[in-house]
């Protein structure tokens, strides 16, 4: 290979791991897709129970993943992380499977057994793909931004795709599809790891470090039971306890409080690290209300969307697709925004981005709002509204997720920066975990479960939400406020930074 070739183009490795990480996204996005429509259709659960459980599981989605990377750094290695990783995720589709051929007897049981191995495998495979993209490459090579890039694209195709084909079938086929993408993306990368895995020295990458010892296979059973333990816990106990919430936001208020009474510290470390807390609690007010996708407005879009196109009505499912295809066809126009600014030096900072993010989320409630104000519980909106919604919602992401990491790393104290990327994910964790919680607050709509029970409306901070006007004004208070407060941080923020570094889009993988 030519030196020129070498310098410009991209490794096969790279496509290799593209094509992988699509499908195990495919995979992940097409059972988030139809998740809360299963429980609440097939499993007949209320929807604010199918939003905690919704909440519940993806907010632990983003906490294994330290375990994971924990594991893969002292004894796996990348390629064995990954596989593990694939197996467990495609075990775990396969039992949700099941548990939707069983129905509401019998599939609530499976269901758990299924969703705590998807949440253990991921744990495994998430943290591990990303990390290769960045060994197939020598250290400060220039290309090496293009290639998470091109990765990314790798991502959003898969999660395009997913709600598509997942969601054109009954639930049990939709799981089933899930579990066969899973497969074919570990069946290539079983095939073909010694082939591409290949850096441009010449060396092997992702390779196992040491065998496992027996407290490492302790730590991973004990792993699979906790979780299965919690999310088990409300049934097994009859109780209305969360105790997840409890685990997640615990661990919330403790790691920053480790972090910040490290007396080795120095004063500019410190403010660097306090800027990186401060950013943490905004974000998750911005996935808090982002995540609805997969709850409540998936359930609105099946519910009180008109979805009906030359005859043909579109499965609910397939809102979750405009996303990812916004994400392609907005990121390189926001790419030319940001370095066209920054050639002028108008770029904002990177407070004032994600406060703009949060501006575009409360934007798109706003949008929503007007269309639902007045509406009857038969009646329904027009899905260009939804569709509006998802677009802005997308131009708020391209804002925020892409500055997150890249901010973590530039910010934090080399010694401490594990600890400080793993605070950042239980910010995800939390943000998750929240947007179940705002979920249940949707108020019943036609379609919602059958009961004899009289109507209870829910509530928050002492208001009652009768309609979905009242619904989705909490999120466009929720997202405005934080978007306002964080808009007069910037510059302090900005300050306590103690840099002059004005970051371009890093189109960042681990968000998504």
């Amino acid at each position: 290979m030519s030196k020129t070739a070498v310098q410009t183009g991209h490794p096969k490795g790279l496509y290799f791991l593209f094509f992988t990480e699509m499908w195990e996204r495919f995979s992940y996005y097409g059972m988030r897709a139809i998740f809360i429509l299963f429980m609440t259709k097939i499993l007949l659960m209320k929807d604010a129970d199918a939003s905690q459980i919704y909440g519940s599981y993806t907010g632990l989605v983003y906490l294994t993943p330290l375990l994971g990377g924990y594991l893969c750094d002292k004894f796996l290695g990348n390629r064995r992380s990954i596989i593990i990783g694939g197996v467990m995720m495609a075990l775990g589709q396969f039992c949700m499977f099941l548990s939707a051929s069983a129905g509401a007897h019998g599939g609530v049981s499976i269901m758990w057994l299924g969703l705590t191995v998807i949440i253990i495998g991921n744990g495994f495979f998430k943290p591990n793909i990303s990390t290769m993209v960045g060994q197939l490459y020598p250290a400060n090579d220039r290309r090496i931004d293009s290639a998470f890039t091109i990765f990314y694209m790798g991502i959003n195709l898969g999660a395009f795709f997913s709600p598509l084909v997942c969601g054109s079938m009954d639930f049990k086929w939709g799981f089933l599809a899930a579990c066969i993408g899973m497969l074919i993306g570990l069946a290539v990368f079983i095939l073909y790891q010694k082939k591409y895995l290949i850096s441009e020295e010449g060396k092997e990458i992702g390779l196992p470090v040491k065998k496992l010892d027996v407290k490492s296979i302790a730590t991973i059973i004990g792993s699979i039971a906790i979780i299965f333990f919690m999310l088990n816990f409300k049934q097994m106990f009859n109780s209305d306890v969360d105790i997840i919430s409890y685990f997640i936001y615990g661990a919330m208020i403790l790691m920053p409080i480790l972090i910040l009474t490290d007396k080795s510290l120095k004063s500019f470390e410190l403010k660097r690290i306090v800027v990186i807390l401060i950013l943490v609690f905004f974000v998750i007010f911005f996935w808090g209300a982002f995540e609805q996708a997969g709850a409540s407005l998936t359930l609105f879009a099946d519910r009180q969307t008109e979805r009906t196109l030359f005859g043909w009505e579109m499965p609910a499912s397939y809102f979750q697709s405009v996303n990812p295809l916004a994400v392609i066809a907005l990121a390189p126009i926001f790419t030319i925004i940001w370095g066209f600014l920054y050639i002028r030096k108008l770029e904002p900072s990177s407070p004032k981005k994600m406060a703009i993010g949060l501006a575009l989320v409360a934007l798109g409630y706003v949008v929503i709002a007007i269309a639902v104000k007045g509406l009857g519980i038969e009646d329904k909106v027009s899905m260009w509204w939804l569709i509006a919604l998802y677009v802005i919602h997308t131009m708020g992401e391209l804002c925020l997720s892409p500055i997150g990491l890249s901010m973590v790393s530039k910010l934090a104290p080399l010694r401490l920066s594990s600890l400080l990327m793993g605070t950042w994910f239980l910010g995800n964790a939390a943000a998750n975990k929240f947007a179940g919680t705002l979920s249940a607050l949707i108020p019943p709509t036609a379609g919602a479960e059958a009961t004899t029970e009289p109507t209870v409306y829910p509530s928050i901070v002492g208001f009652q939400i009768t309609n979905l006007y009242e619904f989705f004004m909490v999120f466009i208070i929720m997202t405005g406020t934080a978007s306002l407060i964080l808009f007069v941080l910037s510059s302090w923020l900005q300050k306590m930074m103690d840099t002059d570094h004005v970051e371009g889009v890093d189109l960042s993988v681990e968000n998504r």
